[in-house]
């Protein structure tokens, strides 16, 4: 996942991969590539939006369920554990009425309270328990 700006910021993430189980761990690392405004603070996000209904009745509601003010630096490695959070498996359009996506959300903020933000989606699954 990228963040930029052109010729004043280029910020990369990397992340191990974009399937996790429940009970996961996001390992990765983020690279300041080009910093060339005043950055106040970044957070790292866990989002999930839920969709419901079709065509124009459709209702969607966004909750974010971590936030995450991470230190600055050159490279930031990230490992962000899943257990705490009540998290459901991702579901994409059941009968065409229902979804749930999660997304992991880079969000920077200058110091003139400027936000810029790139938004990746995850996709979480159920482990099956050996009985």
């Amino acid at each position: 996942m990228e963040v930029g700006i052109e010729d004043c910021l280029h910020i990369e993430f990397e992340y191990s991969k974009s399937k996790y189980h429940l009970k996961d761990v996001i390992i990765g690392k983020i690279y300041f590539l080009l910093v060339r405004i005043k950055l106040k603070n970044m957070e790292l996000e866990i989002r999930r939006r839920e969709s419901t209904g079709s065509g124009p009745n459709t209702y969607v509601e966004t909750e974010t369920l971590a936030k995450f003010e991470l230190m600055d630096g050159e490279s930031i490695p990230i490992r962000l554990f899943l257990s705490p959070y009540e998290l459901t498996p991702t579901y994409r359009n059941i009968n065409n009425k229902f979804s749930v996506k999660y997304y992991l959300n880079l969000v920077l903020v200058d110091e003139e309270d400027r936000r810029y933000f790139k938004q990746q989606e995850i996709t979480m699954y159920r482990l099956l328990e050996n009985s």
